[in-house]
C-alpha cells in the first residue's frame, strides 16, 4: 500500500512542478497583456487629448471679434440723397463715404489717396451694412453724429489675437507697418475692443472672415435632422418589430436581414449618389435643399435603427412574451403593450446614435449640391442651406487665415452638438430602462 502512494505521488510530482514552472510566465504574460492594454489606452487618450487641444487652442478665440468705435456723420445729403426720407432713397445711401469719412477724422494727417485706402481697409465692409440697417430702422438718425461699435477687418483681428507677428518683414504679412501704427493708436485710445463675436451665431456664411456664421449651417443641420428623425425613427421601428416579432423565417426573411446589415456598412458617399440619381434627377426636387438632404441621410440611418431596434428587441426576455400569451393576450398586444415598451430605451439610443452619425456626414450632402455658397439663412425645408459638416469643409478650404480659428470653432460647436445627444441617447436609456 505504501509503494502505492509513493508511486502516485511520484506520478502526481511532474506534474506539479511543470504547472508551478509554468506560473511565472503566465504571469508574465498576464502582466504584459496588462500593460499592452493600459500602453493601447493611453496612446488613445493622448491622441484625442492632442486633437482635443489642437482645435480648442486654434479655436476659442473665434468667440471674440475685434470691434472699432467710431463716430459717423449721418449727413442728410450723403444717406438720404434724394432727400424724402423714404426707405428707397435711404438704401441708396453712400454708407462706405460715411464709414470712410470717420476714419479719415480719427487720423487728420493721412491725406494720400494710398494711405487712406489702406486706412479705410482696417474696418469690415459690414460696417456700411450695420450702419444702414440702423437708418433704416431709425430713420431720424439722419443729420445726427453716433457712436457706435462696428466690427474690424480680419487682419486686424489676426493682429490683435497675436496672429500676425510684427517680427515677420513687412512683405511678408498682410498689414503695413503704418497699418500696425494705426491701429497701435487706435488701441491706445481704446477705439479698439475685443467683444463676444455674435456674427458668429447670428450671420450665414460670407466672403469676409470677421462676418462669417453658422447660423445658416445650424438651421440647415437642423431642418435635415428633423426630416431624417421623421421618416427613419418610425420605419425603421415597424420594420424592426416586424422582422423580430411577426415575419416568418424563412429564406426571403434572411435575405433582407443579410441586405439590411450590408447596407449598414455600404460607404456614404454612395446613399449621396443614390440621392442625386433619385431624388435630384429623377424626382425633379430642389438641389440643395434640406429636404433632400434629410431624404439621403433617412436612407443611411435606417439599417442603424433597424438593427439596433432588432438587438433591443432580442434582448427582451422570452418569459415576458409567454406570460403576456399565457394571459390571454393576442400577439399583437404581446408586442406592442409589453415587447416594445421594454425595448424603447434600446431603439431609442440607437436611433439618436444614428441622428448623431447623420449629423456629422459630408460625403453624401457633397453629392446633392449642399456644397453651394449660400449666404442666406434658410427658412423652410425647400431652400437652399448647408450643413454644420459642410460649413466646416469650406471654411478649411478658404486661404484667409482667419477662417483657420472660424473653423476650429465651428468643430466645437459641433462636437458640443454630439456629445450632447450622445449624453441625451444616456439619459434616455437610463431613465426608461427596466429591470426584470
Amino acid at each position: 500500500m505504501s509503494s502505492t502512494n509513493n508511486s502516485g505521488g511520484a506520478g502526481r510530482s511532474p506534474v506539479l512542478e511543470v504547472v508551478r514552472a509554468s506560473l511565472p510566465r503566465r504571469y508574465r504574460a498576464e502582466a504584459r497583456f496588462k500593460a499592452y492594454g493600459i500602453i493601447a489606452l493611453v496612446l488613445a487618450l493622448s491622441f484625442l487629448g492632442l486633437l482635443l487641444t489642437s482645435i480648442i487652442s486654434n479655436g476659442y478665440t473665434a468667440f471674440q471679434q475685434t470691434y472699432m468705435q467710431l463716430e459717423f456723420n449721418l449727413e442728410p445729403e450723403v444717406v438720404d440723397p434724394d432727400g424724402d426720407g423714404s426707405e428707397a432713397s435711404l438704401r441708396a445711401g453712400n454708407y462706405l463715404a460715411v464709414v470712410r469719412n470717420s476714419l479719415y477724422e480719427l487720423f487728420p494727417e493721412v491725406s494720400s489717396r494710398s494711405d487712406r485706402r489702406a486706412l479705410s481697409s482696417l474696418v469690415s465692409t459690414g460696417a456700411m451694412y450695420q450702419l444702414q440697417a440702423m437708418v433704416l430702422a431709425d430713420p431720424s438718425l439722419v443729420g445726427q453724429t453716433i457712436q457706435m461699435w462696428v466690427p474690424a477687418d480680419d487682419d486686424v483681428d489676426m493682429y490683435r489675437k497675436g496672429r500676425i507677428s510684427v517680427e515677420v518683414p513687412e512683405g511678408e504679412r498682410r498689414l503695413s507697418d503704418k497699418q500696425l501704427g494705426w491701429i497701435d493708436a487706435m488701441a491706445a485710445q481704446d477705439h479698439l475692443e475685443l467683444k463676444f463675436n455674435t456674427a458668429l451665431f447670428t450671420n450665414g456664411d460670407s466672403r469676409d472672415p470677421e462676418l462669417a456664421g453658422i447660423l445658416g449651417a445650424l438651421k440647415g443641420s437642423f431642418y435635415m435632422l428633423l426630416v431624417t428623425l421623421a421618416l427613419s425613427f418610425p420605419v425603421g421601428i415597424a420594420a424592426a418589430v416586424y422582422l423580430e416579432e411577426f415575419a416568418p423565417k424563412n429564406r426571403w426573411t434572411d435575405l433582407i436581414e443579410v441586405n439590411i446589415n450590408n447596407l449598414a456598412a455600404v460607404p456614404s458617399i454612395v446613399f449621396g449618389l443614390l440621392g442625386l440619381a433619385v431624388f435630384l434627377n429623377y424626382f425633379g426636387m430642389p438641389r440643395s435643399a434640406p429636404l433632400v438632404g434629410g431624404l439621403v441621410l433617412s436612407l443611411m440611418t435606417l439599417p442603424t435603427i433597424i438593427i439596433a431596434s432588432r438587438a433591443a428587441l432580442k434582448a427582451v426576455p422570452p418569459s415576458i412574451r409567454e406570460a403576456a400569451l399565457g394571459m390571454g393576450a393576442s400577439k399583437m398586444q404581446t408586442t406592442f403593450h409589453h415587447v416594445v415598451p421594454l425595448a424603447m430605451p434600446g431603439m431609442l439610443t440607437g436611433t439618436i446614435i444614428g441622428m448623431a452619425q447623420a449629423l456629422g456626414e459630408t460625403a453624401p450632402l457633397l453629392m446633392i449640391g449642399m456644397v453651394a455658397f449660400i449666404v442666406d439663412v434658410p427658412q423652410g425645408f425647400t431652400d437652399p442651406a448647408t450643413a454644420l459638416p459642410v460649413q466646416i469643409y469650406l471654411w478649411a478650404d478658404s486661404p484667409e487665415r482667419a477662417f483657420v480659428e472660424r473653423t476650429s470653432a465651428a468643430i466645437i460647436v459641433l462636437l458640443g452638438f454630439l456629445l450632447v445627444m450622445n449624453l441625451l441617447a444616456v439619459f434616455l436609456r437610463r431613465k426608461f430602462e427596466r429591470r426584470w
